[in-house]
């Protein structure tokens, strides 16, 4: 088969004209175009040798066992007709595009521009296009910018589309989201409690599972490596910024107190604040618990104070205390999130179970919390990424992102569980 109108393709967008598809002698309408940018939509699927995707696409494509793998979620099933749009290309080569069925295309050195590939069908839902090398007369595969799909009508998709405010790197990390649990009105609360449980086999590297959060900061467990995972509790400084050193020390956070091995410094680049974390094994499958305070201490300043049972040992162990300069408050907007920090595995499911939420007011009173708003972030909230879920399942709260899933939770949604009726026992003159 052959397209005729991949010229215009680069300079045009949901375009309006017709173009002619000569397909078996007949010729067919061609009428909507979009292109989606490799920059924020594609991951490395296969292959041992780290490739380079950047702004502009797959920038290096070296080792014939790396796959890349395109994620485009599509309103409904149809087809399409594919073209990739290429940088200038160093060496001859071929490759294979694969989806519904496989394709192959040779790219010659010193080409650049609209490569036709042929048609495919898209389903409802998430589709995962793969590339692969097959062979190669110099260093590089392919440098390829941009997946180019054609349709005779509405093509109803959706990816990570622009790269403004960095959003190529936020797509890739995956829709970060959040259950805000529903405080009662007209009371101070200085306690919050909440057990967290990640299911086997949810915890890939670069997740954030973070069961305290407050106004001011946050307090939960990541895995960091495929040999450190962490307790992190970090508290904001009031004065905006995303690099610590311009901080003015009468805006720091200052560190009151840690636990034995406690790591504690200064965080930046998502705001600037006071940062602690320890080293710990974790694992997935069993149940933590986590109790954290918000007190101001009259002098116009807040004290926040993080704690973490071990179940290994049975008590509760200090993580840190800090105090953050010109706030007075109690504790606000209890709440959980989920997150990925690695672009590189936003591809992979994350989830976690939140369960058993308690928060203690001033009075000494256990209040159980029972009910939760579900939200996402920017990424989240254009659409760029679906592949996100929170609410309630089992009597728990969940929360659940990445992987490309294709059912989604619909965003400001309120969410019910049943109560435990399992007040937290806490020995109050027992904690470090």
């Amino acid at each position: 088969m052959k397209f005729n109108c991949f010229l215009f393709l680069l300079l045009v967008f949901q375009a309006t004209f017709a173009c002619t598809l000569n397909e078996e002698g007949s010729s067919i309408s061609y009428e909507h175009y979009i292109q989606i940018p490799l920059g924020g939509n594609t991951y490395q699927t296969a292959g041992q040798f780290k490739e380079k995707i950047g702004e502009n696409g797959i920038e290096t494509w070296v080792d014939d066992q790396s796959e890349f793998s395109i994620y485009v979620k599509s309103e409904r099933n149809q087809t399409i007709f594919l073209a990739l749009d290429l940088l200038l290309q160093e060496s001859d080569s071929e490759l294979s595009i694969s989806l519904d069925q496989s394709h192959q295309v040779r790219l010659e050195a010193g080409q650049s521009g609209s490569m036709e590939v042929g048609k495919f069908q898209l389903k409802e839902g998430y589709n995962q296009f793969r590339l692969n090398g097959l062979t190669k007369s110099g260093k590089q595969f392919a440098n390829i910018k941009n997946l180019i799909l054609a349709s005779k009508e509405d093509l109803m998709l959706e990816f990570v589309k622009d790269n403004e405010n960095n959003r190529f790197y936020w797509g890739r990390r995956g829709p970060s989201v959040h259950l805000t649990y529903s405080l009662p009105e007209n009371q101070d609360f200085k306690w919050f409690y909440n057990e967290v449980i990640v299911p086997e086999g949810q915890d890939p590297i670069g997740s954030y599972f973070m069961a305290n959060g407050f106004g001011e900061g946050y307090f939960g467990i990541q895995v960091n490596g495929p040999d450190e995972r962490r307790i992190l509790f970090s508290v904001w400084s009031p004065f905006q910024t995303d690099d610590p050193t311009t901080i003015p020390e009468e805006e720091k956070i200052l560190l009151l107190k840690k636990g034995d091995g406690v790591y504690t410094g200064e965080f930046g680049n998502e705001g600037s604040g006071g940062q602690s974390y320890l080293v710990y094994p974790w694992t997935a499958g069993d149940t933590y618990k986590f109790l954290n305070s918000v007190e101001p201490d009259g002098k116009g300043n807040t004290i926040y104070t993080a704690y973490f049972m071990d179940p290994k040992v049975g008590k509760w162990i200090l993580i840190a205390s800090f105090l953050r300069p010109k706030t007075d408050t109690w504790y606000q907007r209890p709440h959980s999130f989920l997150e990925n920090f690695i672009p590189e595995s936003g591809n992979i499911q994350r989830s976690a179970h939140y369960s058993n939420q308690w928060a203690r007011n001033t009075n000494g009173d256990w209040i159980e919390l029972t009910e939760a708003k579900f939200t996402g972030d920017d990424i989240a909230k254009r659409g760029y990424r679906k592949d996100f879920a929170g609410g309630e399942i089992n009597d728990n709260f969940y929360l659940q992102n990445g992987g490309f899933f294709d059912q989604s939770t619909e965003l400001n949604s309120m969410h019910q569980r049943a109560k435990k009726n399992d007040t937290p026992q806490i020995n109050w003159e027992d904690l470090p």
